[in-house]
C-alpha cells in the first residue's frame, strides 16, 4: 500500500505538471506570440523528450534506483514548467524538453517498484490505480490550475504547480531505504539506451500491445492537449468551465481505470479488453469533435465524460500486461521500451491534431482522424496478451 500511495502520487503531480500548458494555452498564446492551437506541438516536444529518457529508463534505473529516478522526474518537471514561465518562445522550448525528459522514466520506475510487490491475480488492479495518477493530474490541472491562472496570472499559476512537485520530490525522501535498496549500482550504467526497445521489439506479443498504444495513446493525448482551447474557442464555453469539464472526463478516466483493472484480473482477457476500448473510444472522439455552442453543457459532460471513460483508461492494463510478460527483473526495462513507443503516438496524435486544424479549420475531422486511429489499434491488438 505504501508503495502504492507514492507511486499515485507521484504520478498525478508529474501528471498535473505536463497537463497545465494545454489548460493554460488560451491565456499565454499571446503573450508567447503564438496561436493557441499551437499547443500541440508544444505536447509534441514534451513526448519527444519523453520518448529518449523512457528508452533509457533500464540504465537510469540501474544507476540511480526506482525512487531516486522518481523524484530527478519531478525536479526536470518542475524546471521544464518554470522555464516555460518565461514566456520566451525559445525558453518555453527548453521547458517542454526538459518536462518530457522527467516524464519519461516515472512509469518504468514505479512498475519497477510495483511488479515485485504486488500478487499476479491482482497486477492489472494494482497497476490501474496507480496509473489514476494521470487522469488525477489532468483533474487537478483542469480544477487547479485554471482557477490559479484567473488569480494569479497564467505564470504564477505555472509556477505554483512547479513548486508542488518540489515539496513532494523532498517528501518521499523518507522512502529511499526501502524502496531502492539492492537498486541503485551506484556505477556506470549497465543497459544501452535501447535496450528496453530491443526488448520489446523482439518479443512478438509486447510488440503487437505496444504498438497498438500508440494509437491510444494519440487520442488520449489529443483530447487532454485540445479540450480546453477547443471548449474555449470553438463551443463559447468560459475558461474556468471548460477546466471544469476536462477534470470531469479525467475523473471518469480514474473510475475507468479502476474498474477495468479490476475486470482485466478477473472477466476479460487484456487483449480483447483493449480491443473493446479502442472501438469505445474511436466513437467517443468523433462525438466529441461535434460539439458546438448550441450544445447544452449536460451533452458536452456526457460525451467528454465518455471519451474519458474509454480514451483515458487504458493504460493500466495495458502496463500491467507488459509488465507480466517482460524478463525476471526486467520489468522497469521492458516497461521503459514500451513507453518509447507509446509516445510516438504521443509525439504524432497531437502534432497531426494541431496541423489537421491549422490547415482545414475543423477540429471535428481532427477528432475524427484520431478516432480512426483508435479503431484500427483496437482492433489490431485483440487476442494479445498472456
Amino acid at each position: 500500500m505504501l508503495a502504492l500511495v507514492a507511486t499515485l502520487a507521484i504520478q498525478a503531480l508529474v501528471s498535473m505538471t505536463v497537463l497545465t500548458p494545454p489548460v493554460l494555452a488560451a491565456l499565454a498564446a499571446p503573450d508567447i506570440g503564438v496561436a493557441s492551437e499551437r499547443v500541440g506541438l508544444f505536447t509534441a516536444l514534451v513526448y519527444g523528450g519523453a520518448i529518449v529518457s523512457s528508452a533509457g529508463s533500464g540504465a537510469l534505473l540501474t544507476r540511480a534506483g526506482p525512487l531516486r529516478l522518481s523524484q530527478w522526474c519531478l525536479v526536470f518537471c518542475a524546471a521544464g514548467i518554470a522555464v516555460a514561465s518565461t514566456g520566451s518562445l525559445a525558453l518555453v522550448v527548453l521547458g517542454a524538453v526538459l518536462m518530457g525528459l522527467g516524464y519519461g522514466p516515472v512509469t518504468p520506475a514505479s512498475s519497477h517498484i510495483l511488479i515485485r510487490q504486488t500478487a499476479p491475480q491482482r497486477r492489472s488492479l494494482v497497476f490501474s490505480l496507480k496509473q489514476t495518477g494521470v487522469p488525477v493530474g489532468g483533474a487537478l490541472a483542469g480544477s487547479v490550475a485554471a482557477p490559479l491562472a484567473l488569480l494569479l496570472g497564467w505564470r504564477g499559476a505555472a509556477l505554483a504547480v512547479a513548486a508542488a512537485s518540489l515539496v513532494l520530490a523532498f517528501a518521499v525522501e523518507p522512502l529511499r531505504p526501502r524502496f531502492d535498496a539492492g537498486d541503485a549500482s551506484h556505477g556506470p550504467p549497465s543497459l544501452g539506451l535501447l535496450a528496453g526497445i530491443r526488448l520489446v521489439l523482439r518479443t512478438p506479443t509486447l510488440r503487437r500491445l505496444a504498438l497498438s498504444s500508440t494509437t491510444f495513446s494519440a487520442t488520449q493525448l489529443s483530447f487532454a492537449t485540445f479540450v480546453v482551447t477547443f471548449l474555449t474557442e470553438r463551443a463559447n464555453v468560459p475558461l474556468v468551465t471548460a477546466g471544469v469539464v476536462m477534470a470531469v472526463a479525467q475523473g471518469a478516466g480514474v473510475v475507468g481505470r479502476i474498474v477495468l483493472g479490476w475486470a482485466a484480473d478477473r472477466f476479460l482477457p487484456p487483449g480483447r479488453l483493449l480491443a473493446l476500448l479502442g472501438i469505445g473510444m474511436a466513437a467517443a472522439a468523433a462525438a466529441t469533435g461535434f460539439i458546438g455552442s448550441g450544445w447544452p453543457l449536460s451533452a458536452i459532460f456526457a460525451v467528454t465524460a465518455l471519451l474519458g471513460i474509454t480514451g483515458l483508461s487504458w493504460n493500466g492494463v495495458y502496463l500491467a500486461e507488459v509488465a507480466a510478460l517482460a524478463p525476471a527483473g526486467a520489468a522497469g526495462a521492458a516497461t521503459g521500451g514500451a513507453l518509447s513507443i507509446t509516445f510516438l503516438g504521443i509525439v504524432l496524435g497531437p502534432a497531426l491534431f494541431s496541423a489537421v486544424v491549422s490547415f482545414s479549420g475543423s477540429y471535428a475531422l481532427a477528432f475524427a482522424i484520431v478516432g480512426l486511429g483508435s479503431l484500427a489499434g483496437g482492433l489490431s491488438v485483440w487476442g494479445a496478451g498472456r
